[in-house]
């Protein structure tokens, strides 16, 4: 496992469950097992070594995420009526959203110089930008046009 880690460059820390009791306790509550390697990746427990789990908990680890709670700003009740785009719902303490100054009731019109018209494109978009690339912001809050920067 450390191994398989290691060559994804994935950094992690290790717990002797045998030792460590509150270890030992954290992880019969997150995966309900006891004497069986457990790697966790986001709150998501993997049993053992089922590699193609580990895979997709990788990948999607490794894919950059606002930090927010977002829906179709023309589904959203009380948005900005004729205003399409992401609604953020809420946000998410250290999160990248926070740190470009979001807000809940804000509505994410663009990235960059992709227009986003919906909570799936906002997603999309957002999953393509690469990591350490800064990336302009534009939303609207109560009526007003602001736009923030943040570094993925």
């Amino acid at each position: 496992m450390k191994e398989f880690l290691s060559q994804r460059g994935v950094e992690f820390s290790e717990r002797n469950v045998a030792e460590d009791a509150a270890a030992a306790a954290e992880m019969v509550q997150i995966s309900q097992q006891r004497g069986v390697p457990v790697t966790v990746i986001d709150g998501q427990a993997v049993v053992g070594f089922d590699w193609p789990r580990l895979e997709r908990l990788l990948a999607q680890a490794q894919k950059p995420r606002l930090g927010a709670s977002v829906a179709d700003a023309e589904r959203v009740q009380g948005a900005v009526p004729g205003v399409r785009g992401a609604y953020i719902g809420r946000v998410r303490a250290g999160g990248l959203a926070e740190q470009a100054g979001l807000q809940s009731g804000d509505v994410i019109t663009a990235i960059g110089s992709h227009a986003v018209h919906s909570a799936d494109e906002l997603a999309s978009i957002v999953t393509r930008i690469a990591p350490g690339q800064t990336v302009r912001i534009t939303y609207t809050r109560s009526g007003n046009i602001y736009e923030s920067s943040i570094r993925i």
